[in-house]
């Protein structure tokens, strides 16, 4: 154990004990309406089955979803209700977009550091293919007067003044709320402001894909990654099915930007797809662990919030969390024996790379002396990163911090940061270690 540990008031550690996730999977394909609720349940009752958990003594479930269902608002408490544990174990929701099962492990750690708690489970679940949709602002509005009007006349009136295009579905918006800028603006604006090419973009996002079915190959995902049977159950997956298996480099460059189709970089094939799926990971105090005869994949040694503005470098999270995160575990990057960062987009993460390496970035914007640090691509998204494997938004954190757990440990231990940006200007950190 290194120094600036978290742990409780007793000195124990936050151990992380295991992660699970459901492969994931392209919008509209093998989880083609299965709401994001169903998919935490399939992925939390096969991390208690998996690791002979007896349900009962979850002390605490604490799940996040980014794409919300108005019937199930609090996705946590109906996790616990569909999977055996007790009406009485402690349930809330979380939501801080891209992290937020960032946001649920946290919270979990915390109740845990606090005494509250001794056993919990913290994850996210999100699906593209069941998302809410709404109707027009109008339409709305008139339904609602519809219910309080009295006679036919009034009745009729405002029927009246709706129009057709009143009547059509509104899908759930894209953009975000502040700016009514989509991801794919803000990462072609980073891609333009911090000078990162297309074909820079193709390799990272080539480079991803080749790791991942190299990864998947050697099977050092299979203990990380369910068999799933959704709904009807006529089929099943066990494994992602966003992975380009026979990427090759110069296929990249046929495709046609997407979000400024003149001058623009960003593609389809160096994006994230929209991705259903969900993942949770179980943590104990590490003397509840040991007493129930546990070996934990690793502790957390610390982690970092921030928050950015949202009209320029938007996706910049990872450049102003990661920092916080390596001063309160005492720590520089060199001292990482493994990077993961979340590839929403090729651009994104070479952008906040190129910012790591940074002196000026750093003197201007973090109001330190020195870079945070060139990184090292030997240690860099070993496995594979969000690119090819896709990204259910609530769901990523978990996998990174899963992820990189079990590769520390392939590799003999070691610690590992895990980072991601988040919409609204948001970023996560979080640095974990193994025994």
């Amino acid at each position: 154990m290194t120094k600036n540990t978290l742990t409780t008031r007793n000195g124990e550690r936050i151990a992380i004990v295991a992660g699970l996730r459901t492969p994931f999977a392209k919008q509209a394909t093998a989880y083609h309406g299965v709401p994001a609720v169903d998919l935490g349940k399939i992925v939390v009752n096969e991390l208690i089955k998996k690791h002979d958990l007896d349900p009962k003594i979850v002390d605490q479930l604490v799940f996040g979803q980014v794409v919300q269902m108005p019937e199930a608002p609090n996705i946590a408490r109906e996790i616990v209700l569909g999977t055996g544990m007790s009406v009485h174990t402690d349930a809330y929701s979380v939501s801080r977009a891209c992290a937020t099962s960032f946001q649920s492990t946290v919270n979990v750690a915390e109740s845990i550091m606090a005494g509250t708690v001794d056993v919990g489970i913290a994850g996210g679940a999100d699906s593209s293919s069941v998302a809410p949709i709404g109707v027009s602002k109008k339409l709305a509005k008139t339904l609602l007067d519809l219910s309080k009007a009295k006679t036919f006349g009034q009745k009729f009136g405002l029927i009246k003044q709706l129009g057709l295009k009143d009547l059509l579905p509104v899908p759930p918006a894209v953009a975000e709320y502040s700016t009514g800028l989509s991801m794919g603006q803000t990462a072609e604006q980073m891609a333009k402001t911090h000078n990162i090419s297309r074909a820079d973009q193709d390799e990272l996002a080539h480079r991803s894909h080749t790791l991942a079915t190299e990864n998947w190959a050697k099977g050092n995902l299979d203990g990380e990654v369910m068999t799933a049977h959704p709904e009807p159950y006529k089929l099943f997956i066990d494994k992602d099915n966003c992975i380009r298996e026979n990427s090759v480099l110069e296929g990249y460059a046929k495709l046609r930007p997407v979000f400024d189709r003149k001058h623009g970089s960003v593609t389809a094939a160096n994006s994230t797809p929209l991705t259903d799926g969900a993942a949770a990971i179980l943590l104990m105090r590490e003397g509840r662990a040991k007493e129930l005869g546990y070996q934990p994949l690793g502790y957390i040694k610390s982690f970092g919030f921030a928050a950015i503005d949202v009209w320029e470098d938007m996706l910049m999270g990872p450049s102003y969390a990661t920092p916080l995160a390596l001063k309160r575990a005492g720590m520089e990057l060199k001292d990482l024996d493994l990077i993961e960062m979340h590839e929403a987009f090729a651009a994104q993460a070479l952008a906040n790379m190129k910012m790591f390496g940074s002196k000026k970035f750093a003197n201007e914007k973090l109001g330190q002396d020195h870079a945070i640090g060139d990184i090292d691509m030997s240690k860099f998204n070993v496995m594979g990163g969000s690119l090819a494997y896709g990204h259910p938004f609530a769901a990523t954190g978990a996998r990174l911090i899963t992820q990189t757990l079990n590769e520390l440990n392939r590799r003999g231990g070691g610690v590992g940061l895990t980072t991601a940006c988040a919409a609204g200007g948001l970023g996560a950190a979080m640095i974990v270690e193994t025994a």
